[in-house]
């Protein structure tokens, strides 16, 4: 991951805007809190500019440019679609998008109140989601592996943030999840980075999903973690009930991804209590209390 070298400022988005789109460029621009691959500015009230940060290519903009705008028709929540493109320029040397902008506030700063709806939300979201993919869609790289090709990020996270007290039952789930068969079925729509800072939250439930940056064609065991990362106590049997089409070997590897996903949320926010750069300090407990829903199960 590297880091743009240049500072994203609030003039360096208007002169970009002025540059390439000056239609757009007297709107009012101000900075989103948060992000990691790329950095958030409001724009007016219903459109963002995504600035590539720490993303190290143009990637995962490129997918959301041409994938996005025919997912969003079928999907039963708001998600981002991009509506105007912005090239590399000597003022910025790298890609940036200006995309709709979802409301709600991210769910590592919000609270599910609501947690049955919340759940229904979910399962119909990736049902509409998870259909066979075309053939020219992206493949999987480390987001949509078997979990057995994951071990090296597992065993870094799980040294960096077990706590010593469950390690022993969060290596249960996860080698249960690697003993579980590989995907059998056609590769389908994939989110892939489905955690609290990628969806947002309004009214105690899900109101849309952000970040389709890792998007692919694979195993839905990658979004079914979800159930666990984002949901309350009890979201996950009411999730995996009205998404239906599941069978046990994909719940088991969808399990121990969420405990993976879980321990990389919470070494992120040690890194941020610690004040390392990139450090996510609300990640830690945020992590901490999904980890306990993987433990207990459906």
């Amino acid at each position: 991951m590297i880091e743009s070298e240049i500072e994203i400022t609030e003039d360096l988005v208007r002169a970009l805007l002025r540059e390439q789109h000056p239609d757009l460029a007297d709107l009012p621009v101000r900075e989103v809190a948060g992000g990691w691959g790329n950095q958030m500015w409001r724009l007016g009230p219903e459109l963002a500019v995504r600035m590539q940060r720490m993303d190290s290519g143009p990637e995962p903009q490129l997918k959301e440019r041409r994938w996005l705008p025919e997912l969003a028709a079928r999907l039963p929540l708001p998600v981002p679609v991009p509506v105007r493109d912005g090239v590399p320029s000597e003022r910025f040397p790298k890609i940036w998008t200006v995309m709709s902008w979802v409301e709600g506030t991210p769910l590592d700063h919000g609270e599910i109140t609501r947690g049955d709806h919340a759940a229904d939300a979910l399962a119909d979201f990736l049902g509409a989601l998870h259909v066979p993919a075309p053939a020219d869609a992206p493949t999987a790289t480390d987001f949509g592996l078997h979990p057995g090709d994951c071990t090296g990020g597992f065993e870094h996270f799980f040294r960096d943030a077990a706590p010593a007290g469950l390690a022993d039952r969060i290596r249960a789930v996860w080698d249960e999840a690697v003993d579980t068969p590989e995907w059998a079925g056609p590769p389908v729509w994939v989110h892939g980075d489905l955690h609290p800072a990628n969806v947002v939250v309004a009214d105690g439930t899900l109101a849309g999903v952000v970040d389709f940056g890792a998007l692919f064609a694979g195993d839905p065991a990658w979004d079914l973690a979800a159930a666990w990362l984002l949901l309350p106590a009890g979201g996950a049997a009411r999730f995996f009930e009205r998404y239906a089409r599941v069978d046990g070997a994909t719940v088991r590897r969808a399990r121990g991804l969420a405990a993976m996903k879980c321990l990389f949320l919470m070494a992120m926010g040690l890194s941020g209590d610690r004040g390392l750069p990139g450090g996510k300090p609300e990640w830690g407990p945020v992590g901490r209390s999904a980890l306990d829903r993987v433990l207990r199960g459906l």
